[in-house]
């Protein structure tokens, strides 16, 4: 019985440390993306701050009504859809790129201080970057305007009025901050290769395209289709900050620019419904995780091993 207790007890005291570690990270995890979950009632209630949250009025799917039925719900959707693909494809392919080239840096001094450029984005908070976009496009003052443009013989554009460059815009700050992440996953991966295989295929004449489309593409597939699928769930999110601080919540290109997100937020702010807000929460939650079974059947359709489960 001794010996019972004593191999039960080994496992124990050997992953203490690993455990205690993992704590913090659980406890963010529960607190942050698990307790909230309890809130979902919110999404059918009428809130009624007098009575209570648990008091206030059950409204069924009222709540849900406003996005359905507001005229704007084609526009809303149709760009949060469109900019998050566009997003997700283009931002793949970029962060693989770099990630590739980066990996051929051999200096480790070099090597790091690239990794530290192009990650540094993803740390910028989005206001800055919002301020960092009005001093390039502002009217009167915007590097572009005053700089760029005329260099090019070109009458000055008044950016926070015209609709059609925010696509371009929004894409281009995107990709900057937030490509850096991705690509230092990615490099994770690629080093993670075994050098042997780049080795032999060498000596058999391959060139470096070859090495890439026959060894480094296939070996990092599963992450690459992780992280798509993680990026199909989050379909119907946007980055708020990108859609809300970088075009300054201009009105004249709120067509181009207005997304769920935005569009809730805003409805919030007029009205204050934490019903409505709630609702939509619950609405985008749903669709994306519909999304990502879909989208993980058909991988294992085509693949079972790089399935996410």
């Amino acid at each position: 019985m001794r010996l019972l207790i004593g191999r039960a007890r080994k496992p124990f005291t050997k992953y203490a440390p690993l455990t205690v570690l993992m704590l913090p990270g659980l406890a963010y995890l529960l607190i942050n993306n698990y307790l909230p979950m309890l809130g979902i009632f919110i999404a059918f209630k009428n809130i009624n701050f007098t009575k209570g949250i648990l008091g206030s009025d059950w409204a069924g799917f009222k709540n849900f009504e406003y996005l359905f039925k507001t005229s704007d719900a084609y526009l809303i959707t149709r760009n949060t859809i469109l900019y998050n693909a566009v997003f997700m494809i283009v931002g793949t392919i970029l962060a693989i790129a770099f990630a590739i080239l980066l990996n051929e840096i051999t200096k480790k001094i070099a090597s790091r201080f690239f990794q530290s450029v192009i990650v540094l984005p993803h740390l910028i908070s989005f206001v800055v970057v919002g301020y960092l976009a009005y001093a390039a496009f502002s009217m009167d003052t915007g590097f572009m305007n005053k700089t760029i443009l005329p260099m090019f013989g070109i009458d000055e554009i008044s950016w926070y009025t015209e609709p059609k460059y925010w696509p371009y815009i929004l894409t281009l700050v995107h990709l900057w901050k937030s490509i850096g992440f991705s690509c230092i996953i990615y490099l994770a991966s690629i080093i993670s290769i075994d050098s042997e295989y780049y080795e032999a295929a060498t000596l058999d004449g391959a060139s470096k395209w070859a090495q890439i489309r026959k060894i480094t593409i296939p070996l990092i597939t599963p992450v690459i289709t992780m992280l798509t699928l993680l990026g199909i769930g989050r379909m119907f999110y946007s980055d708020f900050g990108l859609f809300f601080q970088v075009p300054m919540s201009s009105g004249a290109i709120s067509d181009t620019t207005n997304v769920i997100d935005t569009y809730v937020y805003r409805g919030l702010m007029v009205t204050g419904d934490m019903g409505m807000a709630s609702a939509a929460g619950v609405y985008q939650s749903i669709v994306g995780f519909i999304l990502v079974l879909v989208a993980n059947y058909v991988v294992r359709k085509i693949n079972r091993e790089n399935a996410l489960f």
